[in-house]
């Protein structure tokens, strides 16, 4: 019996330590990216905001007022920042799309002056500015205590919250982790909204993540500059390639099969022969192609998507494919 429970208290301790996510930034294991990093190629270069009250228990009190939106703009730690406010939200767009790369996508950065005095935010994403989708945030923060104004917080136990990590370092985010999603473009990521976590315990109030548990963070924060302050997003993959738009013109009745797999042939009915056929990836670097009685081998490619670009005397169309592998 007493082995029996050993090997359940053993079951316990395992789960608690495989459930911490990434640590303070500086630590080994870190996920947290200096805002002079090289990886980053843009900034947010425009922003809305909706602000959020100073306390939303007492509107009396009135809403956030410190910075304005331009604050949120350019490289992190430059301007100053934007204060949401509690549940209050700012949404950006910037020069280029984001896209899906290799590892994280882009990051944003909050102005916490120390690794545990933390004010989060939740991160939703949209490749048309109205439909908007949320990464999976996940506290396992007690919800015994409320966090007071200025509690601390333990970044390991955060996981896709912006604020996690002190001021200068931003918190990054995986577009991987939302690929399926309808109406979602992750390889053309147009804007990116910052969402203020409300970190108050009482059930009218509280903001919950992904698996509906209560988010407790520093609450009630009731100044101008309350809530979750944006400093900054930075891109780290970026769609430099605008130009093209689909074209369902005669000259491609049907492109077939679409979904492709890398290797295999793709065929279109066309009305001409005397054309130049191109594919096209989300990065812009154009891929020739032989045509061949109105067929062609799709070469061994990334998966991801790509536009077909067919070129006659007098006109240029395009083609969305999706290449699986």
């Amino acid at each position: 019996m007493r082995k029996a429970c050993f090997i359940f208290l053993f079951g316990l301790l395992s789960l608690g330590k495989a459930q911490n996510y990434p640590p303070a930034a500086g630590q080994p294991g870190s996920t947290a990216i200096f805002k002079d990093s090289s990886v980053f190629v843009n900034w947010a270069n425009a922003c809305s905001v909706k602000r959020g009250y100073v306390d939303v228990s007492n509107p009396g009190l009135g809403y956030a007022s410190a910075g304005d939106s331009s604050l949120a703009l350019g490289k992190a730690g430059e301007n100053g920042v934007l204060s949401l406010g509690d549940g209050g939200w700012a949404t950006c767009s910037f020069p280029f799309p984001i896209r899906n790369g290799p590892g994280f996508d882009f990051a944003v950065f909050e102005n916490g002056f120390d690794d545990f005095f933390l004010e989060l935010a939740a991160v939703e994403v949209s490749s048309d500015g109205i439909h908007f989708f949320a990464f999976p945030a996940h506290s396992l923060t007690d919800t015994l205590v409320q966090k007071g104004p200025f509690d601390s917080l333990d970044a390991k136990r955060l996981n896709n919250l912006a604020g996690k990590y002190r001021g200068g370092y931003g918190t990054p985010f995986d577009l991987q982790e939302l690929q399926g999603q309808n109406n979602l473009d992750i390889q053309s990521v147009s804007h990116v909204r910052v969402i203020d976590v409300v970190g108050a315990l009482y059930q009218q109030y509280a903001t919950r993540d992904a698996y509906q548990n209560k988010i407790n963070d520093p609450w009630p924060t009731p100044f101008p500059s309350g809530g979750f302050d944006l400093d900054a997003i930075g891109v780290i993959h970026q769609n430099t390639y605008l130009a093209i738009k689909e074209n369902e013109n005669e000259i491609v009745d049907s492109v077939f099969p679409n979904p492709i797999r890398a290797g295999e042939t793709l065929y279109f009915n066309h009305t001409t022969a005397d054309c130049t056929v191109k594919l096209i990836s989300s990065l812009g670097i154009a891929i020739p192609l032989f045509l061949s009685n109105q067929s062609l081998q799709i070469p061994d490619l990334q998966a991801g998507v790509y536009h077909l670009e067919i070129i006659t005397d007098n006109h240029i169309f395009y083609k969305k494919i999706l290449v699986e592998n």
